[in-house]
């Protein structure tokens, strides 16, 4: 996705320091991979019926009998997550975060196991192009890549925030805002939910590759998972999962 939380910028180096991350010996020691996610981004990450599912918990799950490790998921605010290392809660942190030289800073990421990008979703009429968005009311998901996006657009808007995606799409969705910028996969999704509000979706603004972070420094972790993903991106496992989710191979 996606999404990337300005204000974590300060205090990330001083959090990530604060406790040392498990090992990758020390985690097949325990047997068990905790995987965190936000659980708010269908079709990616989300709760049904009080369970964890979507592309990327599926993926993890994968990733993790690959590994020969039992997997538990940890669910955490979007806006904390590379923060919420510190804690040492969890492992990985999987939710869409869009790889960028800012959070590379502060968390290692792995090989992108998807690519996506950023699009326009509005009602019949709305702007699909960021010079349609002038003067428009425009919203996004907090701490996200797509907030950043329309913040650095050099005209005058205003721009809503909302807590996560699904409270975004849901005001295009209803008129209380002219557009959305938010994730392509996200959007096509939102099509079918709100096929009421006939939806419309523009064609990509910018392109962004999609990983797994864990704590800087973790080398044999990130490692690890990289080749984990590897096998299954080669043995035909991510294509059958893609084709199921998006009817597409979506890997970078």
């Amino acid at each position: 996705m996606k999404r990337l939380c300005f204000a974590l910028l300060v205090a990330l180096p001083l959090l990530a320091s604060a406790a040392q991350a498990r090992s990758l010996d020390e985690i097949r020691a325990s047997g068990v991979l905790r995987l965190a996610t936000s659980a708010d981004f269908e079709p990616f990450n989300f709760l049904k019926d009080g369970q964890f599912a979507g592309f990327e918990v599926d993926l993890g799950d994968l990733i993790g009998k690959q590994l020969g490790l039992k997997v538990v998921w940890v669910k955490d605010d979007f806006d904390s997550l590379l923060s919420d290392f510190s804690k040492n809660e969890y492992d990985v942190v999987i939710a869409s975060h869009a790889i960028t030289s800012t959070r590379a800073k502060v968390v290692d990421f792995t090989q992108p196991h998807y690519c996506t990008g950023g699009v326009a979703l509005a009602q019949p009429g709305g702007p699909l192009t960021s010079k349609a968005m002038a003067g428009r009311v425009l919203g996004a998901e907090s701490g996200s890549t797509y907030m950043g996006y329309i913040q650095k657009l050099p005209f005058d808007k205003q721009l809503t925030v909302y807590g996560n995606s699904d409270e975004a799409i849901q005001a295009v969705a209803t008129g209380k805002v002219s557009a959305v910028v938010t994730d392509k996969f996200a959007a096509l999704a939102a099509l079918k939910t709100y096929n009421k509000a006939k939806l419309v979706m523009g064609d990509l603004l910018w392109r962004e590759r999609i990983g797994m972070a864990v704590q800087k420094g973790n080398v044999g972790l990130r490692q690890a998972l990289n080749g984990a993903l590897s096998t299954l991106l080669k043995d035909g496992q991510y294509a059958r999962l893609s084709q199921s989710y998006f009817g597409q191979d979506v890997r970078c």
